[in-house]
């Protein structure tokens, strides 16, 4: 899997969203057992993570791109298919 980033920036930010990612699940706790973290700091990583997702989605638009790309395995079949349509004469 190839990953493309438009800038130095967004390339610094998809780092950061990473480790803070990887912060996250580490921190997280099993069911039924509290967070080791407080709420206000739960809400400032939401935040982050908002911020974040917000400035790649900008950086991506500016260079022409679209946020609508999922990632895919080389291997996998593709499970969409282009229907050719056309449409019906009129009968006037």
């Amino acid at each position: 899997m190839s990953t493309e980033y438009h800038s130095k920036e967004h390339e610094i930010l998809a780092t950061i969203r990473k480790v803070l990612s990887s912060v996250v699940r580490d921190t997280t706790p099993p069911p039924n057992r509290p967070s080791v973290l407080r709420p206000d700091t739960i809400k400032d990583l939401k935040n982050c993570f908002l911020l974040i997702t917000s400035r790649e989605k900008e950086i991506i638009e500016q260079a022409g791109g679209t946020m609508d790309k999922r990632p895919r395995f080389a291997d996998q079949p593709r499970t969409s298919h282009v229907v050719p349509f056309s449409k019906p004469k009129n009968k006037d």
